[in-house]
C-alpha cells in the first residue's frame, strides 16, 4: 500500500504537469488507453481471458461506475487546484472505505474508530471551508473524486476472486478512458497533439500508474480492509512534498490543520485496527 501511494503521487504530479497544455478529458483518454493496453498485454501473457462472466458481474459493473466518477473528478481537481490540496482531500478515502467495510462486509468498527472517521471528515471540511468567503466549488471536485475512489476500492474487495489484478486493471483503465471520452464530448474540446514534454509526462504516468494500481489491488484484496487501508495516508507526505518541491505550492493554515486531523484519525484507526479488525 505504501509503494502504491508513492506511485500514485508521482502519477498525479505527471498528470498535473501534462494538464498545462492538454485538456483533462484528453488526458484521461490517453492515460486510460495506455493503461488498459498495458494491463491487457500482461493478462494475455498470463493466459487470462479479457472477457468473462465474472468480468461483467454486479460488483465489477459498480466498480467501473465508481472508477469513472473517481477518475473524472480527481483529474479535474488536479488540473484546477493545487496538487497538495487535492492530495490531502483524497486522503479521506480510507475513512469512507473503513465505514463501508463495516456496513457491507461486517468488519468490526467500534465507536472509537467511528469517532476517528468523524474527526477525519471534519478535517476535510476545514480544508474545503464551506460557508466561508474562501470556499471554492473547485475543491468539491476532489471530494467527489474521493467518494468515487472509495466506492471503487470497496467494489474491488467484492469483485470475484477469479479476476486477476491485470483484469481489474484493464477494466479500471477502460473506465478512465470512458470518463475522458464522456467529458470531452460534453465539453466539446478538440483533440490536441501532445508536445514532447506532455507526451513523456503521460507515458510516465501510465507506467507508474499501472505499477501503483497493481499494488493497490493486491493490498485491497489481502487482509482486512480496515487494517490495510490506513496505510494510504502515506500519500499525504508524497503529495504535499512533490507539490512544494515541483510546483512551488505553499499549503495554507486550513490545509495543514485539515491534514493533521485526517492524519491523526488515520493513525488512530490503524492503531485500533491492529489485531481487532475481524469479520463478524
Amino acid at each position: 500500500m505504501i509503494g502504491s501511494m508513492a506511485g500514485f503521487a508521482v502519477e498525479d504530479t505527471l498528470i498535473k504537469a501534462a494538464s498545462k497544455t492538454l485538456p483533462p478529458g484528453q488526458i484521461l483518454m490517453l492515460f486510460g488507453l495506455g493503461g488498459a493496453l498495458l494491463f491487457a498485454g500482461l493478462a494475455r501473457l498470463g493466459g487470462q481471458p479479457l472477457v468473462s462472466a465474472d468480468a461483467v458481474s454486479r460488483p465489477m459493473l459498480l466498480r467501473v461506475l465508481f472508477e469513472v466518477a473517481g477518475r473524472l473528478f480527481y483529474v479535474l481537481a488536479l488540473a484546477l487546484i493545487p496538487l497538495s490540496t487535492a492530495t490531502v482531500i483524497l486522503q479521506a478515502t480510507p475513512l469512507l472505505v473503513v465505514a463501508g467495510a463495516a456496513a457491507l462486509f461486517g468488519e468490526r468498527v467500534g465507536w472509537r474508530r467511528w469517532a476517528a472517521i468523524l474527526l477525519g471528515m471534519t478535517g476535510v471540511l476545514v480544508i474545503v471551508k464551506p460557508g466561508t468567503d474562501e470556499f471554492s466549488l473547485l475543491s468539491v471536485l476532489a471530494v467527489l473524486g474521493m467518494i468515487g475512489f472509495a466506492g471503487r476500492d470497496l467494489a474491488s474487495r467484492a469483485a470475484p476472486r477469479s479476476l486477476s489484478t491485470s483484469i481489474l486493471g484493464v477494466y479500471g483503465f477502460l473506465a478512465a478512458l470512458a470518463a475522458g471520452a464522456i467529458f470531452s464530448l460534453l465539453q466539446g474540446t478538440r483533440f490536441i497533439l501532445p508536445d514532447p514534454e506532455a507526451a513523456m509526462c503521460l507515458l510516465g504516468a501510465v507506467l507508474v500508474g499501472v505499477a501503483a494500481y497493481g499494488l493497490l489491488m493486491r493490498a485491497m484484496r489481502t487482509g482486512d480492509v480496515s487494517a490495510v487501508t490506513p496505510f494510504r495516508y502515506t500519500r499525504l507526505l508524497f503529495g504535499i512534498g512533490l507539490g512544494v518541491a515541483l510546483f512551488g505550492e505553499r499549503p495554507g493554515a486550513a490545509t495543514l490543520v485539515g491534514s493533521a486531523l485526517i492524519l491523526v484519525s488515520g493513525l488512530f484507526i490503524l492503531w485500533r485496527g491492529t489485531g481487532t479488525a475481524k469479520p463478524r
